[in-house]
Order: C-alpha cells, then structure tokens, then sequence
C-alpha cells in the first residue's frame, strides 16, 4: 500500500470494453454505489474509497454515450478512453490503464462480470491488507442461463471457500497455484509496477502468467470466495475448441512458466467430477454434452500447444483471438 496516505486506500477499476452490452451498465451502476464510496461521496470516517473507474474502449462508434451518461450521471470518478481494435491487447491495453493509476490498488474487472452486491470491492480488497498478499481474486457465479455442467464447472473452479496460495504449494495444487482471473481481480499497485504488469503482446492469459511472477517473487494470491460477480459463458463446442486452442498456445509461448508444473491433471479431474455429479443429480442425458465439450476443449488445447507447426491460415482458423495474429508472428 502506499505509505504517502495511510490513512485512506484508494481503488482504481480498469474495464475493457468492446460493444458494452446492458450487463456493463448493470456492473457499472452497481460499481458507483458499493460500500467503499466514490472519491466524491467519501467522508473522513472511511478508510478505503474508489478514486477512478477506467473505461478502456475499443472503438468509439460502438459505445452508448447516451446510456454511459445516463448511469454514470456526471460522475467525476468515471473515465473512458477510446482506442481502435488494432491497438487492443490483453496485457497492453490493461497495462497502459495501470500507468494511468495513482491509486493504492488496482482492480480489474471484464465487461461481462456483474458484482453480485453491494460489497464486491470491499470484499475483494480485504485480503490485500496482508502483507504478504500482492493479489485477489472474486468467485464467478453462474447466471441464470447457465446449463448444469457450466453451473458444476465454475463450483468447481470458484468454490465458497477462500484460500491463500503460495509457492510452497505448488507441487500440491500445480497449474491451480497460479489460477487468478482478471474477470475480477485486485492488485497491489506497487507490486504490479515492481513486476513489471502483464506481459504485452499475448493472445491469452495475461492474468496467470503475472500470478506466477508474483508467486516465484515470493508473494501471495489470495482467492476471496466473498467478493462476489455473475459471470458464465454457454459456449458451442468450436467456441470450446478456439478458446482452448489461444489458451495452449499462451503456455507454449510462455513454456518456461507452464511446462514443468502439471496441468492436463487438473482437466481430466474437472470431467471425472462432472459426470459424477450429473449422475448423482440424475442427469445421465447430458453425460454426453460433457464429452463433446470436453474433446473440444482438449483437442483445441493440444492444438494450441503445437501451434508453431500449423500454417498461418489454420492458426488463424482455430484461434478466438484471430486480430492477435495480424500484429504477431508465430514466435
């Protein structure tokens, strides 16, 4: 935290958005009425406020001004800027946002991700007053759309308890100790300047790959099961085959994070427990679904992985990340 004000700590949201849907203006309007208060209503018994909320756009002619004005009402705390979709990047974008901040911690949250009250931020920053604690992730509910297995799987990948994960839990939790999503999560702004931010220039999993710098420096990730957002995807199965494919290609680019750290385990675990909880629940019918989805997402992983031996025409085809290829080249 930063020692210049000990006695408030300040927030910074940052948000990429592309076409922000009536889910963006739900999250946004809940996000300027939480229990830690915008710069402009704090008062001197608070010790955290929310100094900005950084909207990063992609491309200008698709934002609603109109609905923008109408939830934000003025408010000095919010702050959009525009930027074309060739200049987009996961870790780039997010970063550029960050040299932006003055705040103690930096939170970031996706334009999908609806905070399930009013206490989200509070909530989500609790941990980082450990000392230890660089960073802190939100549990991902399920929307009232999602299907079983979707329901089953963010349980299984967010579940009611909170954690504290270090390096001495590696060979324990594997791949699982550097889980840190950027759908919602906050972070020391001094560590994550310290470290370097995001990696830029990646297709994929920008989060992870900081949450294992910051755990080999010897920091903490905290999972915070109380800092709460609606968030799920019901995706087709090539969606579950592009989506894999940019993650496995993320790892082999940064293969000396991923390689020597179990990961496939973790996969295989998800699935056995899923239709064992379909058929506990009686859901035999959708055993099935759960095999397509699952092959889709193996088969796209693998893929990805061995990405470098595939032409530029099926990279492009297989990935959900396709405007990456036209600044990248396979490296």
């Amino acid at each position: 935290m930063s020692k210049s004000n000990k006695s408030k700590v300040s927030v910074d949201i940052i948000i990429p958005t592309y076409r922000p849907d009536d889910q963006f203006y739900k999250s946004l309007e809940m996000l300027l009425n939480q229990t830690v208060k915008t710069i402009d209503k704090v008062d001197e018994t608070d010790n955290e406020y929310l100094n900005k909320i950084f909207i990063m756009n992609t491309e200008e002619k698709f934002f609603d001004k109109k609905k923008f004005q109408k939830i934000s009402k003025g408010s000095k705390c919010v702050e959009v800027r525009h930027i074309t979709k060739a200049e987009f990047d996961h870790g780039g974008t997010r970063n550029f946002a960050a040299s932006l901040s003055r705040a103690d911690i930096i939170m970031f949250m996706t334009q999908d991700a609806v905070p399930e009250n009013e206490r989200l931020i509070e909530e989500l920053i609790q941990p980082l007053k450990e000392k230890k604690v660089a960073a802190s992730y939100g549990r991902q509910l399920p929307n009232g759309q999602a299907g079983e297995i979707e329901r089953y799987t963010r349980e299984f990948n967010y579940p009611s308890k909170s954690i504290r994960k270090s390096k001495k839990d590696i060979d324990v939790l594997g791949i699982k100790t550097y889980f840190c999503s950027n759908v919602c999560c906050a972070y020391k702004r001094d560590v994550y300047m310290k470290l370097g931010g995001f990696v830029t220039q990646t297709i994929f999993n920008e989060d992870m790959i900081f949450a294992s710098k910051i755990i080999q420096n010897d920091y903490t990730v905290a999972y915070a099961a109380d800092a709460r957002v609606i968030h799920s995807h019901k995706y087709t199965y090539r969606e579950q085959f592009t989506r894999n494919f940019d993650l496995g290609v993320s790892q082999r680019q940064y293969r000396e994070i991923f390689e020597n750290i179990k990961s496939e385990s973790e996969g295989i675990d998800l699935v056995i427990k899923t239709e064992q909880h379909l058929i506990k629940k009686g859901k035999f019918y959708l055993i099935p679904d759960l095999v397509m989805q699952s092959g889709f997402k193996f088969l796209g992983y693998r893929a990805g992985l061995q990405y470098e031996k595939l032409s530029d025409k099926t990279v492009r085809r297989f990935s959900m990340n396709k405007t990456y290829w036209d600044k990248c080249k396979k490296k």
